[in-house]
């Protein structure tokens, strides 16, 4: 009859067992789902640190068409850019873009936009501006920021720079978006300058 209540602890350690397995099984579960939402975290900032990468290396512009020059006396009097938006670029406020102008007699020269057109020097500054003489869209709009399908033509008057470029005369425009690379052209003129010519 002592044998029915004698101590046996069979059932107890399968018992503990299983509550120790639980326990490392909850444990592993939460560490596991750390790990794997620091990893999503971390792949996300990677490709947002990508995109700006991408969005900050290209450039927002581009050339559309010829550059075309004017000329008068055996010299450029002034440069007509045709820009547009690259593919898969955003949007670019011409308001706040910089040109600046480079040759090796003027040297540097910043052009800032005159929603006017005129090429009269800004007060108290040595820079001159750019205008935009036509925008070539289908929607009507008349604003200064250049979007998708939108063609600026932008006017730079040499002459207001007091620089000579006659044949064979080298100059650079660099165009600065307030977001993005900067797009340079680099032109020379030609050996006979007459009214209207393609720089290529």
């Amino acid at each position: 009859m002592w044998k029915i209540f004698n101590k046996d602890e069979k059932g107890f350690t399968g018992l503990e067992a299983a509550i120790v397995l639980i326990a490392f099984v909850v444990v592993a579960a939460v560490f596991s789902y750390v790990m794997l939402g620091a990893g999503f975290f971390t792949t996300q900032k990677s490709q947002e640190v990508v995109h700006t990468g991408v969005s900050q290396a290209s450039s927002s512009v581009e050339l559309s068409g010829d550059v075309l020059a004017h000329g008068a006396s055996d010299k450029l009097t002034d440069v007509n850019l045709f820009l547009q938006l690259t593919s898969g670029g955003s949007s670019v406020d011409m308001g706040k873009t910089l040109i600046t102008y480079t040759d090796p007699v003027k040297g540097t020269v910043d052009l800032h936009m005159n929603p006017a057109g005129t090429y009269a020097s800004l007060p108290g500054s040595s820079a001159t501006t750019f205008g935009i003489t036509k925008i070539y869209n289908d929607n009507g709009q008349t604003n200064l920021i250049v979007d998708k399908g939108e063609t600026f033509e932008i006017k730079v008057d040499l002459s207001a720079m007091t620089t000579d470029i006659g044949p064979y005369k080298e100059f650079q425009l660099e165009i600065k978006p307030p977001a993005g690379a900067s797009y340079t052209i680099h032109r020379k003129a030609p050996a006979s300058i007459g009214i209207v010519q393609a720089l290529n």
